[in-house]
């Protein structure tokens, strides 16, 4: 019996009902659940209502042949594998049914241990497709456009890019500090575009020494140089049909620029010690928290490089210049640090996210998280509180030199929610309600803080203000 915990569904055809009928006998003993069909035509009914984990068709059929019937079976289910049989069979035959698409090709009599071991064979292959099918999805969760939060009108911008680039083969250039997420974003673009089922080949060219990079790229021959004793296949080839991803590529060397204009020109190359030339079908994505226009101009990276891999630039803002979608991202990280350690999903309280809001974030959202993580580890409350974080975020936030001279804490961290409220409500005109909305609050929140914080709308200044009890 098949190793499953429901019945495998199979459709048997052939126009033989005497033999369709016993052969059903047996299939349902060995744990299959048959469906019927003496004929093409009432075989493709079938398929038009439902799908089965095999079909089993004889090649002559009285009213057709298999091979129709395989077309119309690809063509309606193409995840549905069909084993062809006949009596009649050649080797041209079988040539030909494997060519059209059939997963096996048997000769009757049928051997039981030769059908049992195909049946199973296809019932294999269709478990791993259903797996890689999952894997794509959680890849899709994981590296999507819809991983990459943020409401900031900048990164919104950079969504539309996203989105307007993905499935061309135009290059793509992203700029930004450490720890932004360059390598979230290059995902997304992959990850969206035609190429999506091919691989996604990352490059980390700063960490690899110059004599390396050149052939963890390109591949080197056997003997190209000491130590090379068989032929190395290079990213590039790797990656063909799909998208490669080369980060850090301000550090690339001169020699090696060289070389990668002309790949971005002509996808042709030679491996290290070679002369065969290589063609690829890659899309190419670069990244770089350097000014390359600055080290064009000092001479250290090509000026024609520089202009072809900037076709199109996405430029990633600091964490810091987005401060309002600090909250959002703690929120995800914390769903995902959580999950990830099986532990209850923890909150953020008021005054710990203000503490985040204000902390100038040198290593950006990858920093964020390193310092949520260690606050769900070592906090013990439902929520992260102020005192779960690094004592260098309070220092930042609250401007303080010293325990002795440390206002308690609650009254320190006032004064960063005051700056984030006045901050957003001018970017906001004053107007009240669309400031509450941009805080994730309601007006009526917002009206006690201003309240509580001694804000003021600056005269002339009364968009969308109003008493509380109108909210």
């Amino acid at each position: 019996m098949p190793p499953t915990t429901t019945k495998p569904s199979l459709l048997l055809v052939d126009d033989d009902r005497q033999l369709l009928e016993s052969m059903a006998l047996w299939l349902k003993e060995q744990g299959y659940r048959v469906d019927l069909a003496a004929g093409e035509s009432e075989a493709k009914a079938l398929i038009e209502r439902k799908t089965y984990d095999v079909a089993l068709v004889d090649v002559r059929l009285e009213d057709g042949d298999g091979f129709e019937l395989l077309a119309a079976c690809r063509k309606r289910w193409p995840d549905m594998p069909v084993i062809l049989f006949t009596g009649y069979g050649s080797v041209d035959m079988a040539v030909e049914a494997l060519r059209a698409g059939a997963f096996d090709f048997l000769t009757k009599p049928l051997v039981d241990d030769e059908l049992l071991l195909a049946l199973q064979r296809c019932l294999n292959q269709k478990q791993v497709i259903e797996e890689n099918r999952q894997l794509k999805a959680q890849l899709d969760m994981r590296y999507g456009l819809e991983n990459i939060v943020g409401r900031d009108h900048r990164m919104l911008r950079i969504f539309d890019v996203i989105e307007a680039v993905a499935d061309s083969k135009a290059t793509v250039l992203i700029t930004g500090e450490s720890g932004t997420g360059k390598s979230l974003i290059a995902r997304a673009i992959h990850r969206r575009s035609g190429r999506r089922d091919k691989p996604f080949v990352e490059v980390a060219c700063g960490a690899l020494p110059e004599t390396l990079l050149e052939s963890e790229l390109f591949g080197h021959t056997a003997g190209a140089f000491t130590g090379a004793t068989g032929e190395k296949i290079g990213k590039f080839q790797l990656a063909h049909g799909g998208t490669i991803f080369l980060d850090e590529i301000g550090t690339a060397s001169p020699a090696l620029q060289v070389k990668l204009l002309r790949v971005l020109q002509d996808y042709q190359f030679e491996q290290v010690g070679g002369t065969q030339t290589f063609t690829v079908d890659v899309r190419v994505i670069l990244a770089t928290n350097e000014d390359l226009q600055k080290a064009v101009n000092e001479g250290r990276f090509r000026r024609d490089l520089y202009y072809r891999i900037n076709v199109i630039n996405i430029e990633i803002p600091p964490l810091r210049d987005r401060a309002s979608d600090i909250p959002l991202l703690a929120e995800h990280f914390l769903k995902r640090i959580c999950e990830e350690m099986g532990r209850p999903v923890k909150t953020l309280t008021p005054e710990a996210a203000a503490v985040l809001q204000t902390y100038h974030w040198p290593g950006n959202a990858r920093e964020l998280q390193n310092v949520l993580e260690r606050a769900v580890l070592l906090g013990r409350g439902s929520a992260i509180e102020p005192q779960d974080l690094p004592a260098e975020l309070l220092t930042q936030t609250t401007g303080s030199v010293g325990a002795a001279d440390a206002a308690p804490l609650k009254q320190a961290l006032q004064l960063p929610e005051r700056q984030i409220i006045l901050q957003v409500l001018e970017m906001n005109e004053w107007n009240r309600q669309a400031a509450a909305k941009a805080l994730g609050i309601n007006r009526t929140t917002l009206y006690k803080k201003m309240k509580r914080l001694g804000i003021d709308a600056p005269r002339g200044e009364t968009k969308g203000i109003s008493s509380p009890t109108s909210c």
